[in-house]
């Protein structure tokens, strides 16, 4: 993972009374490979979705980290590791924070290593770039992981590394 860009990011958000139950972060999945979040330990919010496609509120949890893995780290993984479709919701009037650190993915194609490429664990996506994925995604607005879904490939073509 050397020379893998990173992103830092600080979020403020300004919840006031009248977007009580209003979201503060729609709902999506990232689009990085993996991102490490130092919550705010106070004011809750983020809410992660369960299998069921249901929200489940994310408790602040002073002095821990809250890890995401991201549309680029599906993909490299062949679908063998999931993302979090998640969101930030508003449960009170004040200032929220949040801290968040993307390991965005390699600076040239993204693909799964040779290992997890066989006869049970066909290919799934075709090789793109990060860059190209990240227009991708705001060109069509889909945010919440569908994007990657395009990328989906014809199982019966054959790429190099696949057995």
């Amino acid at each position: 993972m050397e020379e893998w860009p990173f992103e830092f990011r600080i979020n403020k958000y300004h919840f006031a009374e009248e977007t009580v139950g209003s979201s503060g972060v729609q709902i999506h999945t990232d689009s990085s490979f993996l991102t490490i979040l130092q919550d705010d330990e106070v004011v809750g919010g983020l809410e992660v979705m369960d299998m069921s496609g249901a929200f489940i509120p994310v408790d602040p949890w002073p002095s821990t980290l809250v890890v995401n893995l991201g549309d680029v780290g599906r993909a490299w993984s062949n679908e063998r590791l999931r993302t979090v479709t998640h969101r930030v919701q508003c449960k009170e009037a004040s200032l929220r924070y949040s801290i968040a650190s993307f390991l965005l993915g390699p600076k040239g194609t993204v693909e799964p290593p040779e290992e997890l490429v066989d006869a049970t664990h066909p290919r799934l996506f075709a090789p793109f770039n990060f860059e190209d994925y990240r227009k991708l995604r705001y060109s069509t607005k889909l945010r919440a992981g569908e994007a990657l879904d395009l990328l989906i490939i014809d199982s019966s073509k054959n790429y190099p590394g696949e057995k």
